[in-house]
């Protein structure tokens, strides 16, 4: 059934001349490297929380996927069924095992959970909408594209409803147990390194073909395991250090900090594009792809953030100077209107003044000098 629902799909894609085919192959590539950058601008810069919220949804994400994909070792399509053949570049992006859809457990908490945090505000709720149906239309364009079989991407679907659904308990209980915090990450980064010694040692399956190849290579498909742990080791460090020694608060609204935090995530894109090939060739595809998440990873929970902080301080440090000059400005101008209006009081205008006291009443100095500096402000 799944591989005639495919292969359905294969000619209709046929019957079009693959003119889907670009925007399918943008969506599952925009997913899984530009989806990020809006929760990690939301942390920066609009709410810390909201932002965070979305990415433990992620991180759960991505330990629970590549867990379940190297625990089933289910084959792609194409190898199930050589009739399927996948359309354009999809192939090459098409890593590791096929169930479930890595693309899906990505778009899902990162597109789902900010549609969750948008929906709040009735105002936002036509962004929620779109970012919904990018969750969808991604797990669709694996389908299409044909890498991945009706059920990966359904399952897929499941494991991001169940991170959005983890997190916000992890949340609700740590706002009861804040304490409870540290505890908590280090029992997160003790699963993910007994996780990594899993998916190391356990066995997999070791199918040739007639000419006696290798069909699936299990050092290969642990790459993204690798990888995909290490997102959560990162974030657990990360947060630990940006908890206890940075504890940075998002910038205030303007178009200077707006413009920093984007520049922050063109140095993001920057460190996938450039850095990540530069460490699989120094430390291998295994350790190379573990490092690079943790430090990609401690860049944009901690870095940078740390950065946002110093900035923060010195725009609190202008404003103190700004408001105590301004203070200062208007002491100094008020008094040269005082001291200019008593130059020109004149005694006429005392006796003004006393005349409008009570009769026969006798006036103290400090009594005359309250009734004048009414006199002066007024």
């Amino acid at each position: 059934m799944d591989i005639q629902y495919l292969l359905w799909l294969q000619n209709f894609r046929n019957s079009i001349n693959d003119s889907w085919t670009p925007f399918m192959e943008f969506v599952s590539m925009f997913a899984t490297t530009y989806m990020i950058l809006l929760p990690v601008f939301w942390y920066w810069n609009r709410d810390k929380r909201k932002g965070l919220y979305t990415l433990v949804a992620y991180y759960f994400c991505m330990v629970f996927t590549p867990l379940i994909k190297l625990t089933a070792c289910v084959y792609r399509p194409w190898i199930r069924d050589a009739r399927i053949v996948p359309a354009g570049d999809s192939i090459t992006t098409a890593t590791g095992y096929s169930f479930p859809s890595g693309h899906t457990t990505t778009a899902g908490p990162l597109a789902g959970g900010m549609a969750v945090n948008l929906w709040e505000d009735k105002r936002s709720r036509w962004a929620s909408v779109l970012l919904a149906v990018f969750v969808l239309l991604t797990a669709f364009s694996r389908n299409y594209l044909g890498v991945h079989t009706p059920q990966d991407v359904l399952v897929g679907l499941c494991l991001s409803v169940l991170g959005l659904f983890l997190a916000a308990k992890l949340f609700d209980y740590l706002d009861e147990h804040p304490e409870k915090e540290d505890m908590l990450l280090l029992i997160g980064f003790i699963f993910c390194w007994l996780g990594i010694a899993y998916i190391t040692f356990k066995k997999y399956p070791m199918d040739y073909n007639a000419e006696g190849k290798l069909i699936v290579d299990p050092q290969k498909m642990m790459n993204d395991g690798y990888g995909d742990i290490g997102k959560m080791i990162g974030f657990i460090a990360a947060r630990y250090v940006e908890k206890h020694w940075i504890n940075f608060k998002p910038l205030k609204q303007s178009v200077k900090n707006v413009v920093i935090c984007a520049v922050g995530l063109v140095i993001m894109v920057l460190l996938k594009q450039y850095l990540s090939p530069l460490m699989k060739d120094w430390f291998g595809s295994h350790w190379g792809k573990l490092l690079f998440s943790v430090v990609y990873t401690f860049y944009y929970i901690a870095l940078f953030p740390m950065l946002l902080k110093l900035i923060g301080r010195s725009e609190e440090k202008l404003d103190s100077a700004a408001q105590s000059g301004h203070n200062r400005d208007s002491r100094a101008a008020l008094t040269d209107r005082e001291i200019l209006r008593i130059r020109k009081a004149t005694v006429y205008d005392l006796e003004k003044l006393l005349d409008k006291g009570e009769k026969g009443k006798t006036y103290t100095v400090e009594e005359i000098k309250k009734l004048m500096h009414d006199y002066i402000k007024q």
